[in-house]
């Protein structure tokens, strides 16, 4: 199936996405993970050809913009994000599909625009990450601090592509192939070689975070069908957490596949026809 590049103007920034699947499809907007872009979905989307799916590379990954300088990344700021693409889209409703830190932000975005989304896919994940509200000032103070270790972030340029390619995969579960993708759009060509184009301030630790009891309430609030798939050997969610927010979640199919943290995209063929069935389309 052809992918198709399309931008999207956004009120204060631009999103570069991946576009696959039937014009008149069901209408689905991708989220990847953290540090990944939209080419997390490019073995899976194909595999899906009933679908309109359209995969974002969320602020400051991938080839979308960054925030402007002295704007941090805060996490819930990603849910009005997903409802203006929607707009550029100009899609009044519409279904997510989130993995990781995608499915993170999916998980919020029903709560507050309910009238808008169909159905949800989460992929190794349900809602952020939470922390005690005790824990808020340590949590600033530490977030202030790694902002200001980045005041003058060293670049790291790799010699080549293979070079970078197997620092993406190095520690994880990828294989070389499934990280070239990623890696091939996440990337931009410098003196010296190349370079990761994520913005740096990604990987400081948030301001603030919300609380279990926060994220539960935007769960309980969920109103669409809501499917989750776990990979058997996915990323180790403490277990009490996940079942605690799962039973939160009022319209749930939960399915389970072989597999490690991105098998969307090392095994799509394992997570497309569960995805498919969820949408009412025969097995393709």
């Amino acid at each position: 199936m052809n992918c198709r590049e399309i931008d999207l103007a956004l009120p204060h920034l631009r999103l570069a996405a991946r576009e696959w699947g039937r014009e008149d499809g069901a209408r689905v907007i991708a989220l990847h993970g953290w540090l990944d872009n939209a080419a997390s979905f490019d073995r899976l989307a194909p595999l899906l050809p009933e679908l309109r799916v359209v995969a974002l590379d969320l602020t400051g990954h991938g080839r979308s913009q960054h925030r402007p300088p002295g704007v941090n990344h805060h996490f819930i700021d990603w849910v009005p994000e997903v409802a203006a693409a929607a707009d550029a889209l100009g899609w009044d409703r519409f279904s997510l599909l989130g993995h990781s830190m995608g499915a993170g932000i999916s998980s919020l975005v029903p709560a507050i625009f309910p009238e808008r989304v169909q159905r949800m896919v989460l992929l190794e994940g349900a809602g952020p990450l939470a922390a005690a509200a005790a824990m808020a000032p340590e949590q600033l103070s530490s977030a202030l601090a790694d902002e200001k270790k980045l005041e003058d972030p060293p670049a790291r340029v790799f010699p080549n592509l293979e070079a970078a390619v197997a620092a993406r995969a190095r520690d994880t579960e990828l294989d070389l192939e499934s990280s070239r993708l990623l890696v091939e759009r996440g990337t931009e060509r410098v003196e010296g070689g190349i370079r990761f184009t994520h913005d740096p301030r990604l990987k400081t630790r948030s301001r603030t975070r919300l609380t279990e009891n926060q994220v539960g309430a935007f769960l309980s609030a969920i109103s669409c069908p809501v499917l989750a798939v776990r990979a058997l050997e996915g990323w180790p969610f403490p277990k009490d957490i996940v079942m605690a927010r799962m039973a939160k979640i009022p319209d749930l199919e939960r399915v389970e596949v072989e597999g490690g943290h991105h098998v969307h995209l090392t095994h799509p063929e394992r997570v497309a026809p569960v995805i498919n069935r969820f949408f009412g389309i025969d097995e393709c």
